[in-house]
């Protein structure tokens, strides 16, 4: 993005990190026969491949929640969008809750995911309107499964990869799909490894940021090993969050164009 924006990009990233978290500061059903009840094995092999499952489905809509709690307090920040699993490519928008004084309305922030990179509009924080924030998810803490306020949903499934020990749950819906629930814990290390090309580099820097190294996390996955649901939970800093994606509406067209290098933002973003 050229000398000056590389020169800033420090700033930039410790900025929105910080920033957009002080702001921010499934059915149950029977279990299958038991015939049908997969081995721990199987539970693995099925969790671990959801991310391959969503690659072959192309793309979907999505729609995310983030719970943050800290200190007695507890706040939502909520997104929606579409995004291409093959090339990586998402759009959501963001919306963040109120103050605590609930005096002040933030606008909804638009958020780019690109295999590598996140793009912010509307982020405040002096930047221009009309300009956008790149930020490098490598270069983030949580690999960007935080600090944007959706996560990136092949990321999320990606951390899958790290999958050890599962267990099967039992049959249940999601949105109106016959679904398998799994519950188990991730490794991020062991899915850093295992990540495709545009993720490995995020979650290898998650697995050094995060405190704790296992991820919990409840998956959803449809007759075609597609994930439905999906919950997982991060211990960041003093806070716990639990992150939530919904997907749907699978092979729907997704249209996402990148900023142009004269539309990012290379100054300083205010502290918070």
């Amino acid at each position: 993005m050229g000398q000056l924006h590389r020169r800033t990009g420090g700033a930039v990233v410790t900025a929105a990190a910080v920033g957009l978290m002080a702001v921010a500061t499934g059915c149950s059903g029977s279990g299958a026969a038991a015939d049908e009840r997969p081995g721990a094995e199987d539970s693995v092999d099925a969790v671990r491949g959801s991310a391959d499952s969503l690659v072959r489905a192309g793309s979907s809509k999505a729609r995310t929640s983030m719970e943050m709690a800290s200190g007695g307090t507890r706040v939502t920040i909520r997104g929606q969008g579409s995004y291409d699993f093959e090339r990586q490519l998402g759009r959501f928008v963001v919306v963040l809750p109120k103050d605590p004084a609930g005096t002040e309305e933030h606008r909804p922030i638009t958020e780019l995911m690109a295999g590598g990179a996140l793009y912010m509009k509307n982020r405040g924080a002096g930047v221009p309107a009309d300009k956008w924030v790149r930020i490098d998810t490598a270069s983030l803490s949580d690999g960007n499964l935080v600090t944007g306020g959706a996560t990136d949903p092949l990321a999320a499934a990606e951390l899958l990869r790290g999958v050890s020990k599962a267990t099967y749950v039992g049959e249940t819906e999601v949105a109106g799909v016959k679904v398998r629930h799994f519950r188990g814990s991730a490794d991020l290390p062991r899915a850093a490894r295992s990540a495709s090309q545009g993720q490995r580099e995020a979650l290898g820097a998650a697995a050094k940021g995060f405190s704790k190294g296992g991820v919990p996390f409840d998956a959803y996955l449809d007759d075609q090993g597609r994930l439905r649901k999906l919950r997982q939970e991060f211990s960041v800093s003093n806070a716990e969050v639990a992150s939530t994606t919904l997907l749907y509406d699978f092979g729907v067209k997704v249209d996402v164009r990148l900023p142009a290098s004269e539309d990012i933002f290379a100054g300083k973003i205010a502290e918070q």
